[in-house]
This record gives structure tokens, sequence and C-alpha cells, in this order.
């Protein structure tokens, strides 16, 4: 049963099935969870990306933001120089995670509504000549701006940086080419596009990457290292306790996303769900805040039909009839936003524009 749809970037609506995996429990010990589930699921998280043996894959409790801070706090020695470019709260995050822990780095802002491109980070770098590390988050759920990781990875062939990508928000519901972009560092969560449930994070990482952060990091509990070694050596094995049942309702959603034909046919799902709902939110006077050529379909802001919009009554009154939408983070403008992934289908959204004419007092058709 559910008592709402959840139109937001993360928790977001699972399947009954992703639900009811988490109803057995089980031993953190045993070799049925950690060989025959979490190895699993490491070994599939290359697969679905097409990678070989040269990546691996190592995950870790918490929530994405945990798994970032560990990227950046174990992938950064003393004597390099992070720069992080960044047009949202995603990328500014990772700018704080940087100052709590001590790394040399500098970041550059962009407004919010503006793409990291090829450009700027190029420009970005002659400012910053010293640069050995080079951070940027794919899909900023500040907005649902897409970042164009393809022209930025080939702008910087040649320039001998690690390559840091938030994939967050787009990882499992846009085709990444991790090899392709000479990706270093990949971080995604479990309840984003794979549609599972919050508990941890996960790094996809070239193997050579991940051994040479040895003896780098400054937490215990954040050490990429020594929880990929762990799991290495123990067949699947956490350094600490481990959220089993979370672990096993991403295993079955890991199967769910093969069953659904893999991440393109998800991608294309999620597509189908954003022109349904964009299409339908401007019939009954919304206007969406980024032009198409850069939105991404994995949220999307609109901005308030009128001054005296009441967001909170119209976010009740969606809520009464089974939605929940989430509320702008932008300064620029007021906006707010809709998620477009999960377990969620065109219908759903169609349902959706008929709830908000209903609340508008409008007709869709």
């Amino acid at each position: 049963m559910r008592n709402y749809l959840l139109l937001t970037p993360g928790p977001l609506s699972t399947s009954p099935s992703v639900r009811e995996a988490m109803l057995q429990d089980w031993c953190t010990w045993d070799k049925d969870y950690n060989e025959g589930i979490v190895s699993v699921i490491r070994q599939e998280l290359l697969r679905i990306t097409g990678l070989d043996n040269s990546y691996t894959s190592v995950l870790l409790q918490g929530s994405g933001t945990y798994s970032v801070e560990a990227v950046l706090g174990s992938a950064v020695k003393p004597e390099d120089k992070l720069l992080i470019v960044s047009n949202g709260a995603y990328g500014k995050r990772m700018g704080d995670i940087a100052r709590y822990h001590g790394l040399n780095y500098a970041i550059i802002s962009l407004k919010e509504t503006l793409q990291v491109t090829a450009d700027v980070v190029l420009k970005a770098l002659v400012e910053h000549p010293d640069t050995t590390h080079l951070a940027m988050v794919h899909c900023e759920t500040t907005t649902g701006i897409i970042n164009p990781i393809e022209e930025v990875a080939k702008a910087i062939e040649g320039h001998e940086l690690t390559f840091i990508v938030d994939a967050m928000s787009s990882f499992g519901g846009i085709p990444i080419d991790i090899d392709g972009l000479n990706i270093d560092f990949l971080i995604s969560s479990a309840n984003k596009c794979i549609q599972g449930v919050p508990g941890f994070g996960f790094i996809i990482a070239k193997r050579t990457k991940i051994e040479s952060c040895k003896g780098t990091s400054r937490s215990l509990s954040l050490d990429i290292y020594d929880q990929w070694n762990e799991m290495e050596k123990g067949h699947g094995k956490w350094r600490f306790t481990s959220p089993t049942h979370v672990v096993r309702a991403f295993f079955q959603a890991l199967k769910e996303l093969n069953d659904e034909g893999g991440i393109a046919a998800r991608h294309q799902r999620y597509r189908e769900n954003h022109s349904i709902l964009v299409e339908g939110m401007e019939r009954l006077g919304f206007k969406a805040l980024l032009p198409a050529d850069v939105q991404s379909p994995i949220i999307t802001s609109f901005l308030y039909p009128e001054k005296d919009f009441d967001f909170p009554a119209f976010y009740e009154a969606l809520k009464q009839r089974g939605f929940v939408i989430y509320p702008g983070k932008i300064s620029e403008a007021p906006t707010f936003r809709i998620g477009n992934i999960g377990d969620v289908f065109p219908e759903d959204f169609e349902r959706l524009v008929d709830q908000v004419a209903a609340i508008r007092g409008n007709k869709t058709r």
C-alpha cells in the first residue's frame, strides 16, 4: 500500500517487490548475504555500465553525501589541489566537505541556471594550474540541470586530472560511459535511479585509483580504501554493521532494472514522464525554469505561476490527492520541483496533471 507517490529526486517511490524484499532478516557475517548479495551487487554495478575488471565498486553506509565525502577525503592527498565547479547546492556541498577536511581546494560557483561546460572548466584550470583533481555534479537536482560531462571529459584529456563525478541523481537513469569518459570516481546512492531505498551509497572507481587512496583518509568510517579492501578480502564483508535490509532491497531493485531493459529503457521512461509533465503543466499556465536543451529528465523545476502563488497550500492539496512534490531550492526565482524518477510511469503523470488542473480550476484537455 502507498500513502502517496513520491515525486522527488530520492527517496522516491519504490515497487512493492523492493519493499517486500526488506521483510527478511540477514546476518552480516553470513556467506549467503556477503557472497550471494553484496558481492553480486558490486559486480552488477560494473556489468550494467559495461565496465571490466580495471574498475571496481565499493558500498558505504549512509546517505549519498557520505560517499561524496568519503571520496574527497580519501582521494585528495595533502599535496593535491581539488577544483570544484559548481552550479547548485550539491556542488556547493562538495566545497563544504573540502573545507571541513582542510583540503587544498578552489571552488568556481556559477549561476544555478548555467551549465558546467568545457569552456568554464578550461577557464578554471587556467586560473588554477596546480589542479590535480576535478569534481563536478552530473545532474544538479537544485534545478534539474544536466551538466555535459562528455564535453568536459573531452576537454580535460591530457591534463592528467583525477576526474570525480557526483552522479547521485543520474546513475541508472541516464546512460554514462564511465570508461569512455575516463571517470576515475563516480558516486551515487541506493535510493535514486536504481530505485532502492535510502541507507547506503556506492562508488565506482578505477581499481588503481582506489588502491592509491590507501592511508589518505582523515576519517575512520569514511575511508573508502579500507572499506573496499575489506570487501575484497572478505568477499562482500563490510567493516562495520551494514544496512542489511536496504542492501537486500537494492539487490531486488537491480533485478528490476534489468527486467525493465537496463539503463537505456529506464532513461526512456523517465524522459516520457518528464515530457508528459512539462506539456501538461504548460497547458495549465506553469513555465519550466530551464530551457529544454539543458533540462534533465530527473527532476523539473517550475516557476510560480503568479506572485501570490501559495505553494504550501498547493503542496497539501496535491498530497491529499496522492502526490508529494518538492519545494524550490534556488535563490534567483520562486520555484517548486517535481521528480520524474522512481517506480512511476507516464500514466501517473497524466493523473498528476489532471489533479493539478482540478486544484487550479482548469481542464487538462
